[in-house]
């Protein structure tokens, strides 16, 4: 499952980020992303979602949310 089917409010552990672009995988690195870390997704969207990681909350598009595997 990944980011984009989760369900708002409910905290998840990503499992994997799922993408052959380094710098897309280097910037969720740096807000906190990557494989055991909680994310959850506080609102939706349009083109994307609002997520919580850590003390921090991003805009992210259906892009990036479609390569967080929860």
């Amino acid at each position: 499952m990944n980011l984009k089917d989760a369900v708002i409010g409910q905290t998840y552990i990503v499992k994997e980020v799922c993408t052959e672009d380094e710098d897309l995988e280097m910037f969720l690195f740096r807000l906190g992303c990557y494989s055991g870390e909680p994310i959850t997704v506080v609102s939706r969207l349009k083109s994307g979602c609002v997520v919580s990681i850590k003390d921090g909350r991003y805009n992210i598009d259906d892009g990036i949310a479609e390569a967080i595997l929860i």
